[in-house]
């Protein structure tokens, strides 16, 4: 028997069809083992030693596998064919190794690009063995990554509070969508006017040409600034005659893009099907693992990671051949098409994307597919074929033109294109993100010597147009656009493009608007951090000098550690060099960075610091636990603040102060509206703690009234006594949305407007459904899941609870949450002690933390745990920066 392993449940059942009854093939279902996320798991001082976790879920998976290979005559590894694939099965064969089932089997590693029966079977023929420098590259930068994260993103948190990680690859890309925002912040337009004269030739046809020259002096785009010389050129040509000075016709040939790479997947996947680069792997990755048709199961796509472009002999054959067919023998070349990528440092160990069988017209397999599948497919189906077919023929034409004319002579020039034969063109167009073409349209015959004459298009027209124009600062980064930047800038690989963009998403660091990546005030304060304290690591030649090395480690001419060591040396000293800054040095700097954005200039030239609430008060930026705003130095003694990015607040009026909307019919106190560091909320009076009522999710400042503001300042609102005990229910809006509260049990309601409303009736339901469900917040009687005894130091019950971000143990008040993918019912009381007394010391709370009195009695009967034991201060003090696993604010990993 012989025992596969590859990485998808559905790869493995349709290779075990391939391969017949002698083989199990079994999946990973990806990664087996990680870092855990605490800091410690990587040891620079110990040559960069790796500890490596498995998860609940994967330890049932090698389980099974091992079973398998206890039995088996051979184990082969068949993982993906990249460097994660490899990892992959390093991993697999590592635990094995550890479990002592290998023995001396023979273990192969067999790679495939397409899962179709003969390209299975051609692996399996020829068998290779682990590529360790293609393992070593993973480990360096599985490694970088974890340094990165673990070192820089606490230091985050210390000197910013409230951002949430950094990593090495998405910090960059971060900071090319930040810097083309200040690019757009800065612009300023620049006026141009543009001249054009509709030609008429002497046979009566049409054309429009531009002015060039005027007077001796050659015009260029942006040189007529004004109305006054657009009028005075204007002028000139409407008294003016004009002749073909020349005609210059010449032949042009246009040659097909190469097949696909993952980033150029990705680009033309989001132009001309709108997808996200996270959609377009996801669609693609079904493609290659195989889709049923006919019955039996195949892939359609060759493997969708990589930066190859060459392709297969045999499917450039297939490809020539169905161009034969569809378009005629003049479609296809005399030779075959060979291509070369021109990406920095790329890896062409792989094929580009292609279809595994170019037979296969997209009409063939439309009905198998979902609409997405369908349209990827013809799309990577399209660029195959075209890549391999005769270029288009063109002739591009060029009419220069003389106008005399009082006194005054001024040259015009028409452009434009015929497409003689269409070639590639008749079955594919790579699009692109700026679609005009001013070649594109077709010129009259005419000849040189030829008069013409200005004639209007019609009677709305005039035969000489002249039209005010602004320069454009540059257009915002697309996903598209920013994987082709990224590639050209040699940051990153194919494997994490989709990964990084989605990770700046999920950080709140930028969002997506219009399909354009706009960036957050958290992204952008980041960033300014990174650049003023970090530069180094987020500048683009360093990463992509970083990438170049990491390549050079998996082609076998750089050594991983030595690699890592240079890194760690420079990158930990620029760390401690940080550690003692003030926050009010890294504010400086980050006030001088994003000057223009948080503080614009006004229209009327006063400084846009000075603080609209007090005489001699400056306007800085803030940091909270809860991000960044913008604020009084002279607080408290001055409480004037304002979102950070919004310096007119909501509706353009923060800085004129607040807006009174009325007064409180029962005290006759105004009711006004202002802006906060945390968005617009309504004030009732000017006492030293007047009431306040942020304004909840949904409700916008420009609509808000006197009504509405009464409303929120009433709150929390009694609904009514509960039917069972009689204490009262009361409604509100709290930091989760809105809800009603009985006894420490919150329920949520479905909208801020059911706050006002809801009945007792409603109310009641809801707050069964919540205790049903064991849930409750500020300690709510909740019904524990599992009870564990009593804590032997200080009594109180130790009980497994669920909770609202998962399940949890819970003494007193102190809350753990378990580990994740971990069986609550199974937690033993030791286990929970543990997690407690962890919890405990991170956050300073109970003498159990100090004197972790459980650990003691353990101890007491077992000397050598105690001996460790008594160790653990270090530990505890690493623990502090560690990650807690209910954290939200886990360093980035660029790789997964």
């Amino acid at each position: 028997m012989n025992v596969v392993i590859v990485e998808s449940p559905a790869k493995a059942k349709t290779i075990n069809k391939y391969l017949g009854p002698d083989y199990t093939v079994l999946a990973s279902y990806g990664h087996v083992r990680d870092l855990p996320p605490k800091d410690g798991s990587v040891k620079p001082d110990d040559d960069f030693a790796m500890s490596w976790q498995v998860d609940s879920k994967s330890q049932k998976r090698l389980s099974e596998i091992a079973d398998a290979v206890k039995d088996a005559d051979r184990l082969i590894l068949a993982t993906d064919p990249d460097r994660e694939g490899e990892a992959i099965s390093w991993h697999v064969l590592e635990v094995l190794r550890k479990k002592r089932v290998l023995k001396d089997k023979r273990v192969e590693r067999v790679v495939f690009n397409a899962i179709t029966k003969k390209a299975i079977l051609e692996a399996m023929d020829n068998p290779r063995e682990l590529d360790v420098p293609l393992v070593d590259a993973y480990l360096a930068r599985r490694a970088l990554d974890y340094l990165v994260g673990f070192t820089l993103s606490p230091v985050l948190w210390r000197k910013l509070p409230g951002a949430r990680s950094a990593g090495r690859v998405q910090s960059v890309s971060l900071r090319l969508i930040c810097d083309r925002e200040m690019e757009i912040e800065v612009f300023r337009p620049q006026e141009y006017w543009s001249i054009l004269a509709n030609m008429k030739t002497p046979g009566g046809d049409m054309f429009q040409a531009g002015v060039t020259g005027f007077d001796g002096k050659k015009i260029g785009r942006l040189d007529i600034a004004n109305e006054a010389d657009a009028t005075a050129i204007r002028t000139m040509l409407e008294n003016a005659s004009f002749k073909v000075d020349s005609v210059a016709s010449k032949p042009a040939r246009r040659n097909p893009s190469a097949p696909f790479t993952t980033s150029t997947l990705q680009q033309e996947a989001s132009r001309k099907l709108g997808f996200a680069a996270s959609r377009t792997m996801q669609v693609a990755q079904k493609l290659y693992e195989g889709i049923s048709i006919g019955g039996e199961t195949s892939g359609l796509i060759t493997y969708m990671r990589t930066d190859g472009v060459q392709i297969a002999g045999e499917a450039i054959d297939t490809a020539r051949s169905v161009i034969g067919e569809d378009f005629g023998s003049k479609y296809v070349p005399e030779k075959p098409r060979l291509y070369s990528t021109k990406a920095k440092n790329a890896q062409e160990a792989h094929e580009a994307i292609r279809p595994t069988d170019l037979s296969r017209r997209p009409k063939d397999v439309a009905s198998f597919l979902d609409p997405d599948q369908a349209r990827l497919y013809e799309l990577i189906w399209k660029r195959t074929m075209a890549s391999q077919m005769e270029s288009a023929v063109l002739e591009r034409t060029t009419i220069e033109i003389l106008a005399d004319g009082s006194g005054k002579r001024a040259n015009l020039r028409a452009s434009g294109s015929v497409v003689r034969f269409d070639g590639f063109l008749a079955l594919y167009q790579e699009s692109r993100d700026d679609e005009e073409d001013d070649n594109a349209k077709r010129l009259p015959a005419v000849d040189e010597g030829a008069a013409l004459t200005a004639a209007s298009v019609d009677d709305k027209s005039s035969a000489i147009e002249s039209s005010q124009h602004f320069t454009t600062p540059p257009p915002r980064y697309t996903e598209a656009s920013l994987v082709k930047k990224m590639e050209e800038l040699g940051i990153g690989r194919p494997s994490t493009y989709a990964s990084t963009l989605q990770t700046l998403r999920d950080r709140d660091y930028v969002e997506l608007d219009k399909k354009q990546l706009v960036p957050l005030d958290k992204g952008r304060i980041v960033t300014a951090f990174l650049e003023s304290f970090f530069q180094r690591y987020v500048e683009f030649d360093f990463t992509a000098s970083l990438e170049e090395q990491l390549d050079k480690i998996s082609a076998g001419e750089l050594t991983w550690t030595d690699v890592l060591r240079d890194f760690w040396t420079g990158f930990s000293g620029a760390v401690d060099e940080i550690k003692d800054l003030r926050v009010s040095q890294v504010i400086d700097s980050l006030n001088e960075l994003l000057g223009p954005h948080i503080f614009p200039p006004k229209e009327d030239g006063s400084d846009p610091r000075k603080c609209p609430s007090c005489e001699d008060g400056q306007l800085s930026l803030k940091v909270s636990r809860w991000g960044a705003f913008i604020g009084c130095v002279n607080y408290p003694e001055c409480g004037y603040t304002r979102q950070l990015g919004k310096p007119n607040g909501e509706g353009g009026e923060a800085d004129e102060g607040p807006k009174v909307l009325g007064q409180d019919p029962e005290t006759g106190l105004d009711v006004s509206l202002r802006n906060g560091r945390f968005g617009p909320y309504v004030q009732l009076g000017e006492e030293a703690k007047p009431k306040r009522s942020s304004l909840p999710k949904g409700w916008s400042a420009a609509d808000l009234d006197l009504d509405k503001a009464l409303q929120l300042l009433s709150l929390p609102r009694e609904v009514g006594p509960h039917p069972e005990d009689g204490k009262m229910i009361s409604a509100g809006i709290g930091r989760y949305g809105p809800f009603v509260l009985h006894e420490g049990t919150y329920a949520n309601l479905s909208t801020p407007d059911e706050v006002f409303s809801v009945g007792i009736n409603r109310a009641v339901d809801a707050l069964a459904e919540k205790r049903a469900k064991g849930g409750g917040r500020r300690g709510a009687a909740a019904t524990p899941l599992k009870e564990l005894g009593e804590h032997p130091d200080g009594g109180g019950p130790v009980n497994v609870y669920d909770g609202r971000y998962g399940p949890y143990v819970k003494h007193g008040k102190i809350n753990a949450t378990l580990p994740k993918d971990s069986d609550p019912k199974a937690i033993t009381l030791e286990k929970a002690l543990e997690l407690i007394a962890e919890k405990a010391a991170k956050s300073g709370k109970g003498k159990a933390a100090a004197k972790k009195p459980a650990a003691k009695k353990t101890a007491a009967k077992k000397p050598a745990a105690k001996k460790t034991a008594t160790k653990k201060p270090a530990a505890k003090k690493t623990a502090k920066t560690a990650v807690d696993a209910s954290s939200d604010a886990v360093p980035w990993d660029d790789e997964s």
